[in-house]
């Protein structure tokens, strides 16, 4: 690669097609062997003098953190859709750039959401449990039965990309889709969905409720014991956006009393370690933050990432820049 290559760094490796790419069209570092957490990074920016960071939520860039990036950094170009580890205002107050990885990870998000809704919903950790223990006899006509989702009333939370799509999916479930969002989808948006305008009045009318908004570690839980009393006994919740969404205490109180009858979490509070009475509940199915671990979709955010770069340093907008 010339020497007039735009030079980036990356908090961890991408996949290989991305890193083909890199190589191709880009003046960077190897590839680091493990995930750097931010003063590792921050050591390489100022070693490599980059134009562009790419980031995870492994390497945060927030207070401090911001203005120790070197002069040369104009783009932190973060690997996901979720911002939450940056500090945008920050970084756009410095004059440097941000850009996401919206729409590329829209698809497969939801249909997380939609292996959620099922396993949860037909006692998939159970029976996975008792298939792993041996099995070992018949089970009766009455024993370890699920709740079917065909048919059901599913309320989403946050229409968005992610949301919209659910939707769609759960459509071929013959499922009635009520949502509640900032504000009302034009009709075309909505496909025939109900909105509500509080969250309150929407949640008795739930028999599964699925959260795609974003969350912040110092907001108030969307989700807690009031909201889950609101909803009807037996219900199903799921959550593949923030683990800050929900009060787990809360949760797991839901769980043990039959409030719900069971829950899917691809997030929660305390990543990667989550809270020990969460693993125990049987009617807990469980991923670890997984919703855009596929090669499609990680190897499209490693890319789009460098779509960012590139357009940057040819004075171009950015195809999916970040603003205040």
């Amino acid at each position: 690669m010339t020497t007039d290559a735009p030079r980036l760094i990356r908090s961890t490796r991408l996949l290989d097609g991305v890193e083909d790419r890199i190589r191709a069209e880009f003046n960077a570092p190897p590839p680091p062997e493990q995930a750097l957490d931010t003063a590792a990074l921050l050591e390489l920016a100022h070693a490599y003098q980059p134009f562009a960071v790419l980031v995870t939520h492994t390497a945060p860039l927030k207070g401090a953190d911001v203005d120790a990036l070197p002069q040369s950094v104009r783009l932190v170009a973060t690997v996901s859709v979720g911002l939450d580890h940056l500090d945008v205002p920050a970084l756009l107050a410095r004059n440097i750039a941000v850009s996401n990885t919206p729409d590329v990870l829209t698809d497969c998000n939801a249909d997380l959401a939609i292996m959620l809704i099922l396993a949860a919903s037909r006692r998939a950790a159970e029976y996975y449990t008792l298939m792993k223990a041996g099995w070992g006899h018949a089970l009766g006509m009455g024993e370890m039965l699920g709740h079917r989702v065909t048919g059901k009333r599913l309320g989403i939370v946050g229409m968005g990309r992610i949301g919209q799509a659910v939707a769609k999916r759960a459509r071929g479930f013959d499922m009635s889709i009520l949502y509640h969002n900032r504000r009302q989808l034009d009709p075309a948006e909505e496909a025939g969905a109900t909105y509500f305008d509080t969250l309150e009045d929407m949640l008795p009318h739930c028999d599964i409720l699925s959260l795609h908004m974003p969350g912040s570690p110092t907001a108030p839980p969307l989700i807690n014991a009031r909201t889950l009393g609101l909803l009807p006994r037996g219900s199903v919740l799921v959550n593949a956006a923030r683990g800050s969404l929900i009060d787990e205490d809360a949760l797991i109180a839901a769980l043990r009393s039959g409030q719900l009858f069971a829950a899917g979490l691809d997030v929660f509070r305390n990543e990667p370690n989550p809270n020990p009475a969460l693993l125990a509940l049987p009617n807990l199915f469980m991923t670890p933050h997984v919703g855009s671990a596929t090669l499609e979709t990680r190897t499209a955010m490693g890319m789009l990432a460098l779509d960012n770069v590139r357009a940057l340093a040819a004075g171009k907008p950015l195809p999916s820049g970040v603003s205040a």
